[in-house]
């Protein structure tokens, strides 16, 4: 994907310096301004919940939410340890409210501690579709970057959103059950 982004780049630099060369270094240093704001924004959004996030986390929140998830969890995840239905739950958790980049550490987490489990395929493909297609309740991420840009209605995504990933993590945990559950049965 990495040269395909650099393939375009330098396709579009070639083709400005060709046509309007005194164009090119404005537009490349309007670019790079846009993306500082852009990352700068995301960084403060993603801070905040990252915070509220640790915060729960030291109040063992995160864990008495994974004890009310792993009934849900153990069935759908196939692994029984709990700290790894800690690191699934808070994982879910930053989903839900439309964190992916909150969620990535925990993920991570649970991807390493589920190599240990008896269902490791099953279990790290359905965290993989979980986490790409998850839930999300509240995207905070869309709303944010609605709001920086200026959207008379930012909240107005919110059920689209919720409908659209709720469909994509329903169809790809019944192919993630249906393809790899498969497996664990011969």
């Amino acid at each position: 994907m990495n040269v395909l982004f650099a393939l375009v780049f330098l396709v579009s630099s070639a083709a400005v310096l060709l046509f309007s060369p005194e164009s090119f270094l404005p537009a490349l240093l309007s670019g790079a301004e846009s993306a500082l704001k852009l990352g700068v924004t995301l960084a403060a959004v993603y801070t905040v919940w990252l915070g509220f996030l640790k915060i729960a986390e030291d109040a063992k929140l995160t864990r008495a939410l994974a004890k009310g998830l792993k009934p849900v969890t153990s069935r759908l995840f196939r692994v029984k340890d709990e700290e790894t239905l800690g690191h699934i739950a808070v994982n879910m958790s930053a989903n839900l409210l439309g964190m992916g980049g909150a969620a990535t550490p925990a993920g991570i987490s649970a991807m390493r501690r589920m190599e240990k489990s008896e269902n490791k395929n099953y279990a790290q493909a359905m965290l993989f579709v979980v986490n790409c297609a998850g839930l999300q309740l509240l995207p905070v991420t869309v709303v944010s970057l609605r709001e920086k840009f200026g959207s008379a209605s930012s909240y107005d995504v919110i059920l689209p959103v919720m409908l659209a990933s709720l469909f994509a993590l329903v169809l790809g945990a019944a192919l993630v059950r249906i393809f790899c559950g498969a497996k664990k049965k011969r």
